[in-house]
């Protein structure tokens, strides 16, 4: 009984770091993003307009915010779906 709930408690721990690795991965991208999307797109797209610049980095930032939602979203359908054992007890 104790290695099953060792099993679990390491399964729990690796979806947990994975989790966090992907929180940081889309923290520094929605940080880079915008700021990237801005300078970038004034100098070589808008020439110089930066009103259009500007919505560009919004844009870029919200693309950034829609990816997480979904990424998330997707991780929760797998972890709900993902069928579970029955024990002889619960039959």
């Amino acid at each position: 009984m104790s290695e099953q709930v060792a099993v679990n408690k390491v399964a729990a721990d690796a979806a947990s770091t994975a989790q966090l690795v992907k929180l940081l991965l889309f923290s520094l991208s929605l940080g880079i993003v915008p700021i990237a999307s801005y300078f970038g797109s004034l100098e070589y797209v808008w020439n110089g307009n930066a009103t259009y610049a500007a919505l560009t980095a919004v844009v870029g930032a919200n693309i950034v915010l829609v990816g997480y939602i979904i990424s998330s979203v997707l991780d929760d359908k797998r972890e709900t779906s993902s069928p579970t054992k029955e024990t002889k007890k619960t039959q």
